[in-house]
């Protein structure tokens, strides 16, 4: 016990001395949930600006684009008159969306007939083709259904609740569960949350363990208390899972709370959930370093893996609709279940039953990843020994 805590006392010593270290897994955890959380803070993008041309310039297009102007998703910027003058806005990018009205829209209208109005948007983000094809969606159907009443009304006599049937047959109330704003912040910052805690510690693990190599050729410093790899391996996993639970805290607290991103679950199911997650992230990062020789090389190998890592996840690209390589290939990373656990557990208020699959799935993975770390801590040991011993007997020749 006291070589532990003597080994745990040295390593928070030497990474609290390395700026490079300090920045991975003290900085990041700390201000990225909140650079997250504020970017997306907005949650929904509303008055994007479109361009007009409008062919036809009748009571019943005029009427339309008042409707679409009212609306909170669309802003009505400018009439111009042809597509040519409104592809020029979108190049020059007043405005993010064209609306076109066609000449024959009241003639087709009047005519009991079908018509059409197109509608063209940037696509270099895809929140502002949401609002778009939201906000003229409504025109459309509002103005569908007066234009059924008025026919209904002029070819026969219609009470008052008969008018209200024809204009809603079915009364509804639109709900958003779990995600009252339908906005981006929470949908996809809470499990990047999940996502930072894993790549941080990859980052973090992965350079302590290239500036080791660097300096004595080995994982183990030379120091005679680092006795036996298992003392070594558990003192590092004790300092790391110690501050990380510190880290995905203050980010399930305060970042969440503090941009009011969905907190509807129980918190000791979630540190009951983020033990297992800290510990399979910390002893995969262990295995994973066996790779890093420089401190440099981490950058290299884990941080261009995010991405891939947050589509694997399954929260932007949907499970079912993954190559079964790929889907296999994502449960060899805590985030895969990690991050679409903590959407049950804290989106939705789902308690470990409801993840019991991946949960044990988690701590499989702390098991199999320990396994690997511990066999890989014994023989860079046996190495360090067999070098001490060849050292020793130079010496004495």
């Amino acid at each position: 016990m006291s070589n532990l805590l003597y080994i745990f006392y040295k390593e928070m010593n030497f990474l609290f001395h390395d700026r490079g270290i300090m920045i991975f897994i003290l900085f990041v955890p700390l201000a990225y949930p909140l650079l997250y959380a504020y970017v997306y803070g907005n949650e929904v993008v509303r008055d994007v600006p479109v361009m007009v041309v409008d062919d036809d310039n009748s009571h019943l297009s005029r009427d339309f684009l008042r409707r679409m102007d009212a609306t909170e998703e669309v802003k009505y910027l400018k009439r111009c008159n042809n597509m040519e003058e409104a592809k020029l806005g979108i190049m020059k990018h007043e405005a993010y969306g064209i609306v076109h009205i066609p000449e024959s829209f009241s003639k087709d209208l009047m005519r009991g007939g079908h018509t059409t109005v197109g509608l063209y948007s940037d696509m270099s983000s895809m929140l502002y083709y949401k609002a778009l094809i939201v906000g003229l969606t409504e025109v459309y159907l509002d103005v569908s259904k007066e234009i059924k009443v008025e026919e209904h009304l002029a070819s026969s006599s219609m009470t008052t609740k008969d008018e209200k049937i024809t204009r809603m047959p079915v009364e509804y109330d639109r709900v958003s569960f779990f995600n009252p704003k339908s906005g981006f912040a929470a949908f996809l910052v809470p499990p990047v949350f999940m996502l930072i805690l894993q790549q941080t510690l990859f980052l973090g693990i992965g350079m302590h363990m290239g500036v080791m190599r660097e300096r004595h050729r080995n994982i183990f410093p030379p120091d005679k208390r680092y006795r036996g790899p298992f003392t070594v391996l558990m003192a590092r996993t004790a300092f790391y899972l110690m501050l990380y639970l510190v880290m995905a805290i203050y980010a399930f607290t305060f970042a969440t709370n503090s941009f009011e991103l969905p907190s509807n679950g129980n918190y000791f199911t979630l540190l009951a959930f983020i033990v297992p997650y800290l510990l399979s992230c910390i002893f995969c990062s262990f295995t994973l370093s066996t790779f890093v020789y420089r401190r440099e090389d981490c950058i290299l190998i884990f941080v261009f893996s995010s991405v891939p890592l947050l589509f694997f996840s399954g929260i932007s690209w949907p499970t079912p609709s993954m190559p079964p390589v790929i889907h296999w290939l994502s449960y060899l990373f805590p985030s895969s279940l990690g991050m679409i656990d903590y959407v049950n557990i804290m989106g939705m208020g789902g308690s470990l039953s409801d993840i019991k699959s991946d949960y044990i799935a988690l701590w499989a993975q702390v098991v199999v990843y320990f396994l690997i770390s511990y066999y890989y801590y014994i023989r860079q040991f046996a190495k360090c020994k067999s070098i001490s011993q060849k050292s020793y007997s130079d010496n004495r020749i």
